[in-house]
């Protein structure tokens, strides 16, 4: 059952979709468990990664800034910039598509990698360094957007998530450095199983609020997901296509165009975030479809490329 579970993950998420869509009742009841289920996948990407896969050299360490200062201010620059000045950035939807380019990699980025058949690692580091640069980029950012509110109350926020990292990662790498869980084949087997099942557990909570707008505003619906759609999959596509091929692919692909958004609804407005419920909650249909696609999205590109194009 264990291995079944390790295998079937890509399925899984889609299947925790369909569930908070039509259990609105069930999707309700699993709302409170989603922050501490988010720090136990944490957990779990550091413990099955051990500090082996943490290690980064100086030019690791740049590039991850690089690719950080790119995707958390650079892009949702370009894009916040024109709405501003055009007067567009009123609206939920354009307020949304500029707080998800803000955001840092997901946290449970390393456990889609995996689904997509790619290293855990890159996109683990990606998410701590992005996570850690998060109060530095989303100043601009939210210099362009007022309706953000405060920086410093986002900064305070981001702090605390970096104490929660801190702590899931490091009980996660003391527990490998001390022999306790080993890095053989059998333990990654029921690490992945048991990820697979707590993000399918995450998703039909935070599906609660598009299911209702699902029934009681079809139209709205449709628009949002549509948005966040070609966002998300755009960005992947995207990644695929320009950076180079190679086992890291796969993640830098997953954190192009995944993001922790759901981090700014505790420091948002309390308006602001009503607007922004219905786009968070679609963002989930893209990022939970990311195994599912991404793989067959590299494998079209390596055709494309010729023989021996996934070696380069």
């Amino acid at each position: 059952m264990i291995s079944w579970l390790a295998r079937s993950g890509r399925w899984m998420l889609p299947g925790g979709l369909v569930i908070g869509l039509v259990s609105p009742t069930l999707a309700e009841a699993l709302r409170p468990i989603i922050g501490p289920v988010v720090v136990i996948l944490l957990f779990l990407a550091v413990l099955r990664i051990g500090p082996e896969g943490l290690r980064i050299g100086r030019s690791g360490l740049m590039h991850a800034g690089l690719r950080a200062l790119v995707l958390q201010l650079a892009l949702p620059l370009a894009v916040a910039l024109p709405l501003a000045a055009a007067g567009l950035l009123q609206g939920g939807f354009a307020l949304g598509a500029v707080l998800f380019l803000c955001a840092a990699p997901l946290t449970g980025a390393a456990h889609f990698a995996v689904m997509a058949g790619g290293d855990p690692a890159p996109a683990l580091r990606q998410t701590v360094i992005g996570t850690a640069l998060l109060p530095l980029t989303v100043v601009p950012i939210f210099a362009v957007v007022p309706a953000f509110g405060g920086a410093s109350e986002v900064i305070g926020a981001v702090f605390r998530l970096l104490l929660i990292i801190a702590l899931a990662g490091g009980v996660a790498l003391w527990l490998r450095s001390r022999g306790m869980v080993q890095a053989t084949p059998r333990t990654f087997v029921r690490i992945d199983a048991l990820a697979a099942v707590l993000l399918a557990v995450v998703v039909i909570g935070i599906m609660s609020a598009v299911g209702r707008t699902l029934r009681e505003d079809p139209e709205s619906f449709w628009l949002a997901m549509a948005l966040v759609c070609a966002i998300g999959f755009g960005l992947q596509a995207l990644a695929v296509l320009v950076l180079r091929d190679g086992p890291d692919l796969p993640a830098l692909a997953v954190i192009a165009g995944n993001r922790n958004v759901a981090l700014f609804l505790g420091v948002l407005p309390a308006a602001v975030t009503d607007d922004l419920l219905l786009m968070i909650g679609c963002f989930q249909v893209p990022m939970y479809l990311t195994p599912l696609l991404l793989p067959r999205l590299i494998a079209l590109r390596r055709r494309r490329a010729g023989p021996g194009a996934g070696a380069n």
